[in-house]
Formats: structure tokens, C-alpha cells, sequence
């Protein structure tokens, strides 16, 4: 039975309304509603499409989303899909990048803060427990792992670099032969021609806009712009995979927020429905707020171009290759490749980790360049007690109690403000 619109909305707005909880969360949810209750795909179709989407760089669910509903109604399926998985969150996100600017410097404020933080760095430590099970599953998966995060944590190589050799070091290792039980190719040009020509107007819709943000004076909202989508093509494994590049980037080099402040932007995009890279959205509303006079007008601007070069390509991937799914799926240098970059994800992920403990526990970190090694030393007289003790409680409340993610941060947010008004650092 093929659903109507009116159906689409419904269930799609449902599915965009309760996607709490990160990935894993959100395609149970889409399973629960698409495959077990309206039986509108199979088990098999639905892991077919999801082992595409896990091919894709972006966030696998909302393009799990865009899929369903492409498959199920065209195009106009696939916009209500993967809109609809977004928009809720995005408009919950832009409300939190506002108040927070408007509001963050309050002294209680901060206090709330001191607890999102901590519970983050429990947040992220678990996302790659959880990661590390799943993808490092023998030697040569941990020898890339290690790689990658001795790559990144010590010789600051950049991502898009560590993402490109662990593909390709997947893509020469995996056989070259199909597997026997892959669908016959689809005869003809008239598909490999759509294809051509969605890629070209999804390419078009993505990169022509960007082109006249270059005409803009200033050349702020085309910075935004072009880093946006510079990070939309290397989002493989989630958004925590690109979160040490986009800290290192925001933070460091184009000085649009604090880490603190990239800290909080993360935990509140866990609090809200829809992909966690929606924290991008709140990072350029920051960033446009702050920038010169720029205040609320040229923060929008910004969260919306940030929006926009996030999830177009998603489409445009989707899109392009949704009528190859058969083929894509029984691939064995991509789900080869696939897999090496998920195993990179991991040493990305455990950077991140670590960055993000030394810079929450401890109020100053030395630096020591040694030639093209870079070493991070804490001052250890400088180590804050709530947040230690704070993450400490959030990470048993999610290794041991298997509390939800929202419970966690509501728990420490609330225990470190109490702690704030009693005077605690």
C-alpha cells in the first residue's frame, strides 16, 4: 500500500517530533512506525536502505528518513521525510542558540552550564564505548583506530585527511568481485541520465547559493558557508566524528566561539529532537551574534546558511543514489571503505574525548610544541572538583543506571546550579 501525502506528514511529523536520543533511538523509532506498525517496507528493504544511508556522509537517520519517504512517494516523499526529521529540532535549536546568547552570561546561567559540560564529556566517552564495540573488530580495524587518534591528538592532521586515508586504505584491502548474491545491474541510460541530472540540480541547489554568499560584503556569511559545507562531505560515523575538527576550527583557528561555549552548544543540541548535527546550527547563530554588531539578524542569517549547507547534500546524496540501492548495498569496496573510516571514527571520537575531559576538568592547559608533535599538560593545581564529580555521576547514571541522555543532563545541569548558588566553583 502506498500511503498518501497526508499520511507522510503524519507519521513523518511524529517520527520528527520523538526523535530524541541519537541515531541508534531514531531508526528504532522509524523501524517501530515504518516496518513493524504500517508494514510500508520489509526488513530486508529497511536494511538495505540503511546500509546505504551508512555509506553516506551526514546523519544516517535523517537520510534513512529522506529514503523512506522517496521510496514510498518520489521525491515530495523524500522532502517530507527528511524535512520533517529536521525542522522540529531546528526551530527547538535556533530558540536555545537565542536565549543562550541572550542569557549565557548570567552568573546562574553558567552554573547550569558547568553541568552540561560535565555531562557531555560522559556523553561522548560512552558514544565511543558504544562505536569501539561495533567497529573494531580485529587488528587491522584497531591499528587504524590508533592511527587516527595519534594522528589527530598529537600531529593535529586534519580530518578530512584521516577520513580519506582510512577509506582508501579500506577500498585496497577489500575484494574486488561483487558478492554472489547481488541484484542484477539495471539495464539502460534513462537511469544513469535521472541520476546525472538530480545530481546536478541537488549540486546546483547546494552550491549556487553558496557562490552568491561570496558577493555578500564582508565575506562573513560565505565563511560560514563554505565551512558548513566543507564539513557536510566529511560527516562520516555522526556528528561526534566532526565535532574535534569543528571545535579545533570554531575554537582555535576562526575564533567564533570559546570551547566552553562549543561545550554548551553540544549539550543542548542533545536535548533536542532531530540529528545532533544540528549543533552545527547553533554554533553559526553563535558566531553571527558575536561577529562585529551583527546581533539576532545576522545570527539567523548564519544559522540558517549553516542549516542549509548541512542538509542539502544529504539530498543530494539521497537522491542521487536511491534508484542504485540494489547495487550499493552488495558493494564490497564501499561497505570495505565504510568500515575503515568507521574504525577511524573511533580514534577521532577518542581525541575528542580526551580534548574535551583535559579543557571541562582542568581550568588551564599548557601546550609544548616539540617539532611536528604537539603535547597538552594540564595544570594539575588547576583541576575543578564539581565537574569532575559531576561527570563522574553522570557516567555512572549512564554506564550503570542506563539512564536517558535528556535525565543525565537535566540531573547535572540541576545539581551543579544548586552547587552555583551556594557559592561552588
Amino acid at each position: 500500500m502506498t500511503p498518501t501525502t497526508a499520511e507522510l506528514i503524519r507519521v513523518f511529523g511524529r517520527i520528527g517530533l520523538l526523535s530524541f536520543g541519537g541515531p541508534a533511538a531514531q531508526i528504532a523509532l522509524m523501524h517501530r512506525e515504518l516496518v513493524t506498525t504500517r508494514n510500508w517496507m520489509t526488513e530486508a528493504e529497511f536494511l538495505r536502505a540503511l546500509s546505504f544511508c551508512m555509506m553516506l556522509p551526514g546523519p544516517e537517520a535523517m537520510q534513512l528518513a529522506t529514503y523512506a519517504g522517496w521510496r514510498m512517494r518520489g521525491t515530495l516523499g523524500g522532502l517530507i521525510g527528511g524535512g520533517l526529521f529536521v525542522i522540529p529540532g531546528a526551530l527547538i535549536v535556533l530558540g536555545l542558540a537565542m536565549t543562550y546568547a541572550a542569557f549565557g552570561a548570567v552568573p546562574l546561567a553558567q552554573a547550569v552550564f558547568v553541568g552540561v559540560q560535565a555531562a557531555v564529556l560522559a556523553i561522548v566517552v560512552q558514544a565511543l564505548m558504544k562505536l569501539a564495540r561495533r567497529a573494531v573488530i580485529g587488528p587491522v580495524q584497531a591499528g587504524i583506530a590508533l592511527a587516527a587518534f595519534i594522528g589527530l591528538f598529537f600531529f593535529a592532521l586534519p580530518f578530512p585527511l584521516i577520513v580519506l586515508a582510512a577509506g582508501l586504505i579500506g577500498f585496497a584491502q577489500s575484494p574486488q568481485a561483487e558478492r554472489p548474491d547481488a541484484p542484477p545491474a539495471q539495464q539502460g541510460d534513462g537511469l544513469q541520465r535521472r541520476a546525472v541530472r538530480t545530481a546536478f540540480l541537488w549540486g546546483a541547489l547546494w552550491l549556487v547559493p553558496l557562490a552568491m554568499l561570496g558577493l555578500w560584503p564582508g565575506g562573513f556569511l560565505f565563511e560560514i558557508g563554505l565551512f558548513f559545507s566543507q564539513l557536510a562531505v566529511v560527516t562520516f560515523g555522526g556528528a561526534y566524528a566532526v565535532l574535534a575538527w569543528m571545535t579545533q576550527a570554531v575554537v582555535q583557528d576562526k575564533m567564533w566561539l570559546t570551547l566552553p561555549q562549543m561545550v554548551d552548544a553540544l549539550g543542548l543540541a542533545e536535548t533536542t529532537p532531530g540529528p545532533l548535527i544540528l549543533v552545527t546550527e547553533f554554533v553559526a547563530y553563535l558566531a553571527g551574534h558575536g561577529h562585529g554588531k551583527g546581533g539576532v539578524g545576522l545570527g539567523i542569517a548564519a544559522a540558517l546558511i549553516a542549516l542549509w549547507m548541512t542538509f542539502v547534500p544529504c539530498f543530494l546524496w539521497v537522491f542521487t543514489g536511491a534508484p542504485f540501492i540494489e547495487r550499493l548495498a552488495h558493494a564490497p569496496r564501499l561497505s570495505a571503505s565504510l568500515a575503515a573510516i568507521t574504525a577511524a571514527i573511533v580514534g577521532v571520537i577518542a581525541n575528542l574525548s580526551i580534548w574535551f575531559g583535559l579543557h571541562v576538568l582542568f581550568a588551564s592547559v599548557n601546550t609544548v610544541e616539540i617539532g611536528p608533535l604537539t603535547l597538552f599538560w594540564p595544570a594539575l593545581a588547576s583541576l575543578r572538583p564539581l565537574p569532575l564529580c559531576l561527570a563522574i555521576l553522570a557516567a555512572l547514571c549512564l554506564f550503570w543506571r542506563g539512564w536517558p541522555l535528556l535525565a543525565v543532563l537535566a540531573s547535572s545541569a540541576g545539581l551543579s546550579l544548586i552547587a552555583g548558588l551556594f557559592g561552588t566553583p
